[in-house]
């Protein structure tokens, strides 16, 4: 018997409004609140939440003296559409060039690592 079960997954970040606003574009969903905390409830019943943290500093992929702390895996049925789409919306390549892989990285616009998996 599980202890608890995951309520959502946090990002710290400047703007949570405009944070949330980009991964409802990437993954839909409904953004939920204001100011200092806001929800994007998923499809299918999960949900990622945004915390405001004055004074953030985005993680740095990769580098092993400033730890990236967690990243999300996306899965995609075509990279090069979802690359082109999440690029458009404000995303930054991170490890992208290597079109043989079946994953690339890329960061939100407030500069957390994420990847786009054709796994």
């Amino acid at each position: 018997m599980a202890l608890a079960e995951l309520g959502a997954v946090v990002l710290d970040c400047p703007d949570p409004r405009a944070l949330a606003g980009f991964y409802a574009d990437v993954l839909g969903g409904t953004v939920e609140g204001e100011g200092d905390w806001v929800d994007l409830k998923l499809p299918g019943g999960g949900s990622l939440a945004f915390q405001a943290a004055p004074g953030f500093v985005p993680p740095r992929w990769p580098a092993a003296d400033h730890s990236q702390q967690f990243h999300l895996d996306l899965t995609v049925e075509d990279l090069d559409a979802a690359e082109k789409e999440v690029l458009a919306l404000g995303a930054k390549p991170l490890d992208a060039e290597d079109h043989s892989r079946t994953f690339r990285v890329y960061a939100d616009p407030a500069g957390h690592p994420f990847c786009l998996c054709a796994c």
